[in-house]
């Protein structure tokens, strides 16, 4: 994952603590719900993420292997 990737992840989920306790606090439900939805799009982007970088790891053994 690209530091980029990182940040911007991180400033979603961020941004999704503060709507879901702005929403608390308010006594808005509704930004309540979107602040916990940001978290679990930032929560699932970084799982991708986890995973392609997992599948790149894989790759490049292989690749090594064949070099051999």
């Amino acid at each position: 994952m690209s530091l980029g990737d990182k940040i911007s992840n991180k400033a979603e989920d961020l941004g999704g603590k503060a709507k879901e306790a702005t929403g608390k606090v308010t006594g808005d439900e509704q930004l309540q719900a979107e602040g916990k939805g940001d978290q679990a799009k930032a929560g699932l982007k970084d799982a991708v993420e986890d995973v392609k970088d997992a599948v790149g790891d894989v790759a490049d053994k292989i690749k090594s292997v064949f070099k051999k």
